[in-house]
């Protein structure tokens, strides 16, 4: 299927010649071309124009969830017939392993994974090894170990109407793809055997597939909603992978088994020639029991530090990534188009991951937490990314020197979408200071005074500190002022971000505070004013970048302005308010020999998350669905009957299961006071 741009919209301003560099450049040839496109100007656009012109798949590569998970958003809208993925990592909560020598301690790895973000890193696999027209919107994790897309592709099968296949060898099938047998509800990765019939839950949609055997045939195939039990479909056929990308054929299992032992021995042998004899046991002690594991159940905890063997790499070679699942040449080199957004940022992210990681996993190999080959399972070096993508854009309102760099050796110059199609011009930026004197109250006040005239017009309010603590504590003394106020910063998880921002646009609270997860990218046309607070304390929060990119959320309001509370004129600050000024004089240029009349940038609120609701949310609703209707008939019954469900779930600690019933009482039981004010009155 081809991708084809599904919008009424029209490139405008620097748009069209943006859009006819880019495709000529890649035409050409060229690996590297940078557009700098300040705030506002539709680089997403602009770039969706591109694709559609080169019809190649594509990785947009973002520095953060969020950001992400708005790009995907909007891929989505302009490509609502071809296939848009969201690829980010699956943890909501990550703590590697690790150990500290100085103090003696092990730290164990703790992980919680969000299920559906891990379905949707399936959806992102699957779709690339079976369509061409796909855009993938990642994170940085797209660098970090993925298994075998040979494999992967290897073990998926495709059921059709007809196929000759016992119900027993569909069972055996299924647990050989890594599929676990239950017979509970249905989850992503799980199937039940009842009767003639196999329902099965794929790890990429949220839907069951029921299989009807007649002989050995399987006679029909029933695509079953998985909340509300709806035939949704009688399709012929289907396909289904493998329930964990890394996958490794029974043979080359026994293999790595072999090559694992092999090195233990290697590595005792040098530990007890050293003298450690501790890590020598400690050494031998975890391993023999992974390896345990490993023969009896085919997985332990940290598998992934044996990927090299399973793999069949060498060692130092690079692991299989998600970059291994889009199309390659024949002769190796990358067959589709990256975008790197906002590049700044992105690339030196991408540029650091390894070291990071070698760091800690040469700790834990020295004192025998972990064999040698550990140190292969890690994310890309920055010149093995480099080698395998192909022709990439970097996309920025401040490229940074990498980007630069490129420029100078290949001299291909720079493609500038200054101008914006709606006319928007830079916002006007007024310095005030930070510290209290006379009668000026200091930055808080006058920021408050400013902020209340701001929401009395309609508008929203967005202010940057320069830690999380000063977010939280800004927030709660904003929210005692009457302001309506949230904060966001890293801590936040994922979800609850995507969330925040999109009620932010919606109008549900009306100033938001944070730290710089809200300088790139973000597109909230809604916020007039900018308030950068402490903007006098030079470092990476207050760079020139920084603030260019901070100043930047107010260009997509026609009323948009920004305060910068300073008490002196930073370098960085002369260059952030100069580079503004120059853009602003280029776009006022721009309007008045056009005669354009600047508006406000109008988008549709939408949110990724709508997407993203987890099992509880859904398992919550669909029981609410029955339950209303009996609270109207008795609701001290109900509500009794479901605390009693909930202490007996307690009670076999079942605590998933007692979340789900205390979410839907706390529903019940405030649908039951709505009903009872309203009789009162």
């Amino acid at each position: 299927m081809k991708f084809k741009l599904e919008t009424d919209k029209k490139p405008a301003g620097d748009q069209p010649k943006a859009i006819e560099q880019l495709v000529d450049g890649l035409k050409k040839g060229y690996t590297h071309q940078t557009l700098l496109g300040v705030t506002g100007s539709g680089k997403t656009f602009t770039i969706a124009n591109v694709i559609e012109k080169i019809q190649k798949p594509t990785l947009v590569i973002a520095h953060n969830k969020t950001l992400a998970a708005q790009l995907a958003q909007e891929y989505r809208d302009f490509f609502p017939n071809n296939a848009v993925h969201y690829f980010v990592s699956y943890y909501d909560y990550y703590q590697p392993e690790a150990y500290m020598p100085t103090s003696d301690t092990y730290i164990e790895k703790e992980a919680q994974i969000n299920e559906e973000i891990d379905r949707l890193r399936h959806a992102s696999t699957q779709a690339l090894l079976t369509r061409s027209d796909v855009i993938i919107v990642a994170s940085v994790s797209c660098i970090y170990g993925l298994g075998s897309p040979k494999e992967y592709l290897k073990k998926h099968i495709k059921f059709t109407r007809g196929f000759n296949t016992s119900r027993t060898e569909i069972l055996r099938t299924l647990i050989d793809m890594q599929f676990e047998r239950t017979n509970a509800d249905l989850v992503p990765a799980h199937f039940r055997a009842v009767g003639n019939f196999v329902e099965i839950m794929p790890t990429n949609e949220r839907v069951i597939y029921r299989l009807s055997f007649t002989a050995n045939s399987v006679s029909n195939i029933t695509k079953i909603d998985a909340i509300t039990r709806q035939i949704l479909d009688e399709p012929q056929s289907f396909f289904l992978f493998p329930a964990k990308h890394f996958v490794t054929p029974e043979e080359e299992r026994k293999v790595a088994i072999t090559e694992i032992k092999e090195e233990l021995d290697k590595q005792l042998k040098h530990f007890k020639k050293e003298g450690k004899l501790l890590e020598a046991e400690r050494l031998r002690r975890r391993t023999e029991h992974d390896l345990a594991l490993i023969r009896e159940v085919g997985y332990c905890n940290g598998i992934e530090n044996y990927s090299r063997h399973f793999d069949r790499r060498q060692s130092g070679e690079a692991p299989y990534t998600l970059l291994s699942y889009f199309p390659h040449k024949e002769n190796g080199k990358a067959d589709f188009l990256t975008v790197i957004d906002e590049s700044h940022v992105t690339i030196p992210q991408l540029n650091g991951m390894y070291a990071g990681d070698r760091s800690r996993k040469n700790t834990l190999i020295e004192y025998g937490f972990r064999l040698p080959s550990a140190i292969d399972n890690r994310p890309l070096k920055f010149n093995e990314f480099e080698d395998q993508v192909g022709q990439r854009i970097y996309t920025s309102a401040t490229p940074g020197k990498y980007e630069y760099e490129q420029l100078e050796k290949t001299k291909i110059a720079m493609v500038e979408q200054v101008i914006r199609p709606t006319g928007l011009i830079d916002p006007e930026i007024n310095i005030r200071p930070v510290t209290e004197a006379g009668d000026y109250k200091g930055q808080i006040k006058d920021f408050i005074d400013e902020a209340v005239k701001v929401i009395a017009g309609g508008a929203r309010v967005l202010t940057t500190t320069l830690t999380k603590k000063m977010a939280e504590d800004l927030a709660e003394f904003l929210a005692e002022r009457g302001i309506s106020t949230k904060y966001i910063h890293s801590d936040v998880e994922t979800i609850e971000r995507i969330e925040i921002l999109t009620d932010f646009r919606r109008g549900k609270f009306d100033c938001l505070v944070g730290v710089n997860l809200l300088r790139e990218g973000l597109d909230l046309p809604e916020v007039e004013l900018v308030a950068i607070l402490d903007a006098d304390k030079e470092g990476f929060l207050r760079s020139e970048t920084a603030l260019i990119q901070t100043i930047g959320r107010a260009a997509r309001n026609v009323n948009g302005r920004v305060i910068l509370y300073a008490d002196e004129m930073t370098p960085s600050l002369s260059k952030a308010v100069n580079e503004t000024n120059r853009r602003r004089t280029l776009q006022l240029e721009y309007n008045k020999k056009h005669n354009i009349t600047p508006k406000t940038i109008a988008k549709e609120i939408k949110s990724i998350a709508d997407q993203l609701r987890t099992k509880h949310d859904e398992t919550v609703d669909s029981l609410l669905k029955i339950d209303i209707d009996l609270l109207k008939q008795n609701p001290k019954k109900i509500l009794k009957e479901k605390r009693k469900q909930m202490e007996e779930a307690v009670a076999i600690l079942d605590f998933e299961t007692a979340a789900i019933i205390r979410d839907e009482m706390r529903i019940l039981e405030a649908t039951l006071d709505k009903n009872k004010k309203k009789k009162t009155k």
